[in-house]
């Protein structure tokens, strides 16, 4: 049953029944809806700051636990990147020496990681600096381990051809100079014997008769066999492959062809005097990467430690070229 409510007339001092119409209702209800809204705003935002509910709680848990992960991976990262780095010094100061091949620049192993922001999908996580930096370090180890990998098969294939690169390598002196009599001029600065100025002599003098046997130094291709009026005159250049050629100047004749293949020790040709030349005597140069190199470093095939020293003695005291 519904309470009968009553109300105070001043007027006619008596209680007169009170009678609520709808808009009275709707009124009251609206003011029972708005107050209870807003007591639970607040019961909600006490509970949500001074309590966590069970979901808030496994997230959190889970939350810190990734972070435990992420920080333990950047750390086996490191250490990673520690061992890849010995690994690179070895391949380039070690493994590629042996095998004489030019080590692999810095500026290829750690390229590729400029430019546009490939991680810019990540910076909107949280802690998006330890979740960037994390991928960023996983991309650049992926990217150096597979430069690494390429260098080893090069290894590998350097290591299957070394025979080969041994029997290559220009490692005997091209004239019969065992008791070093045929000594002539070494590398460095002598004087012209035409134009009577200091010039830098690229190559070694080896003085002979006249028809004297020119030996191949190493295994290779012909690649020249040429006549000129000056400079070198009649001479040979051989391709020994793995960045080696010779060249074998002033000779009086030939004995191979242009793309004749040959072993060390083959006769090319005869020592002479031609092109720009004072005396019979055989020009010798060692080019290595298109550079012209000392031939005094590649006698090893030949000469005891005691020749090599006396060797070297008597072409550096020689004052001047026969060419």
């Amino acid at each position: 049953m519904a309470k009968v409510k009553y109300k105070f007339n001043p007027t006619s001092l008596n209680y007169e029944q009170v009678s609520d119409n709808f808009w009275s209702k709707a009124r009251k209800l609206l003011g029972y809806m708005t107050t209870s809204f807003v007591f639970g705003l607040l019961i909600f935002f006490v509970v949500s700051t001074f309590y966590e509910t069970p979901g808030m709680k496994s997230l959190k848990r889970e939350n810190k636990r990734l972070l435990t992960q992420y920080e333990i991976l950047n750390r086996d990262m490191e250490r990673l990147d520690t061992v890849l780095n010995d690994i690179q010094n070895r391949d380039d100061n070690l493994y590629r020496v042996i095998f004489e091949a030019e080590p692999i620049p810095q500026s290829i192993r750690k390229a590729g990681f400029g430019g546009t922001n490939s991680y810019k999908n990540l910076e909107s996580m949280e802690n998006a600096e330890l979740v960037v930096n994390t991928s960023r370090k996983l991309d650049i180890l992926s990217k150096e381990a597979y430069i690494q990998s390429k260098s080893y098969d090069e290894i590998l294939k350097l290591a299957l051809d070394k025979e080969k690169m041994l029997a290559s390598i220009p490692a005997i002196m091209p004239v019969s100079n065992r008791d070093l009599k045929h000594t002539a001029s070494g590398w460095g600065w002598r004087m012209d014997p035409i134009y009577k100025i200091r010039k830098f002599h690229y190559g070694m003098d080896f003085s002979a008769p006249t028809g004297t046997e020119i030996y191949s130094t190493g295994d290779g291709v012909v690649r020249e066999v040429n006549t000129i009026r000056g400079g070198y005159g009649k001479h040979v250049v051989i391709d020994h492959g793995f960045g080696y050629e010779t060249l074998y100047a002033h000779m009086n004749g030939f004995n191979v062809k242009k793309g004749a293949k040959i072993k060390r020790g083959d006769v090319i040709g005869y020592v002479g005097n031609s092109g720009k030349s004072t005396g019979p005597h055989l020009h010798y140069e060692v080019h290595k990467n298109g550079k012209k190199v000392n031939p005094q470093y590649y006698y090893f095939k030949d000469l005891s430690a005691q020749e090599y020293e006396r060797m070297i003695s008597i072409s550096s005291n020689m004052g001047q070229t026969f060419d």
